[in-house]
């Protein structure tokens, strides 16, 4: 059998498989990229053993646990968790501390001919690690911004520049009003394990210098680390630009073309169409009191005449003309206010080609 492991850094570079034996509620909170949840309690039977121990004390807690996950039940969490180390040999077990449960799992499965190998520390110690990569990194590397008016193709960018960290990837949601995805964000924990592997990896291949867009506090209910966001406030901008027209098109395509094929693919031709509208309705509803009574009405006119039209033949340019008054008389002003504020940290402006090339420089620290 492979030694257990306390070589946290090579554990989540490589993306090892993990069997996470802690209790479903657990691993709905947080877990790891590869990780597949086959508890050693349910939440009923973690919730009864929790009971007895603080009750009872530990000896008859282990004897409680060891009579609810007998017999059958117990020869059926033993096939899964043999099957997973048959199909996954170079992973790892792990509970929350890599402690009873996790060891637990480990001696019956040695029993039944599997050894596998536990992570030492658990969950626990993986997750602190990734804190501290999240936390190092906002201290020593160097981090740049990339901003613009909405629409300009920051995601574009981003995808074309090497030494990125995507926070709206990372975080399922293009982080404006309208930015919800058809499928739920990650959990806050899931958010911030996924940002520090990503970080993790580019800084094993020696990179120090990250681009990442200039974001809020939060990117829908995903808030980010506060020592990552904190190195924001004071970081380089980079300000990408483009025509006012090309930015409507790529909001066209993004938040109308692409998301009503998300819901649909999701959810079916009907619902998915039915959900697809009414998230746009809900976005613009939730900055009505920002845009204000009459700018409102007009706006969710236009919409519903959009959704309305495109039900009937298909056709997105009815789309065009709330997203053009989006921009004119929200967006834009929102955004050149907040431009103001950080004057002094723009250090280049540009279209695509001319901000991905000095992006390169960046990246290849010949640039400033």
């Amino acid at each position: 059998m492979r030694e257990d492991s306390a070589d946290y850094r090579e554990i989540l570079l490589q993306g090892f498989p993990m069997l996470d034996v802690r209790a479903p509620v657990e691993f709905r909170k947080g877990a790891f990229p590869g990780a597949v949840n086959l508890p050693l309690l349910d939440d009923l039977e973690r919730q009864k053993v929790g009971t007895c121990y603080q009750q009872q004390g530990p000896r008859q807690a282990l004897e409680l646990g060891h009579r609810l996950v007998s017999g059958p039940l117990r020869e059926a969490r033993l096939t899964a968790w043999t099957d997973f180390a048959r199909h996954h040999p170079q992973g790892y077990l792990y509970c929350f501390r890599g402690g009873l449960r996790s060891q637990i799992v480990q001696q019956w499965m040695a029993e039944a001919g599997y050894g596998y190998p536990r992570v030492r520390g658990g969950y626990k110690a993986l997750r602190t690690f990734l804190i501290d990569t999240l936390e190092s990194a906002a201290r020593d590397c160097d981090l740049w911004l990339l901003g613009g008016l909405t629409g300009t193709g920051k995601t574009e960018v981003l995808a074309r520049t090497g030494s990125a960290i995507d926070l709206e990837r990372h975080a399922h949601h293009r982080g404006s009003s309208f930015g919800k995805r058809a499928t739920p964000q990650p959990t806050q924990i899931d958010f911030e394990n996924h940002l520090a592997i990503d970080i993790l990896r580019l800084r094993a291949t020696g990179c120090r210098r990250f681009v990442l867009e200039d974001e809020g506090p939060s990117v829908g209910s995903c808030s980010l680390p506060f020592p990552l966001y904190q190195r924001m406030q004071q970081a380089p901008v980079v300000w990408l630009e483009d025509t006012f027209e090309a930015r409507v098109e790529r909001i066209l395509q993004d938040y109308v073309v692409q998301l009503r094929a998300e819901f649909i693919a999701h959810q079916g031709p009907d619902q998915g169409a039915s959900a697809f509208a009414a998230q746009l309705h809900h976005s613009l509803r939730s900055i009505a009191r920002r845009l204000g009574g009459e700018c409102f009405q007009r706006l969710l006119a236009l919409l519903t005449d959009a959704i309305e039209v495109q039900h009937r033949s298909g056709s997105v340019h009815q789309h065009r003309a709330w997203i053009a008054v989006l921009l004119q008389e929200y967006y834009d002003p929102m955004y050149l206010f907040q431009l103001k504020r950080k004057q002094e940290r723009i250090v280049f402006r540009g279209t695509q080609a001319e901000i991905q090339a000095y992006l390169r420089e960046i990246a290849t620290g010949m640039g400033p």
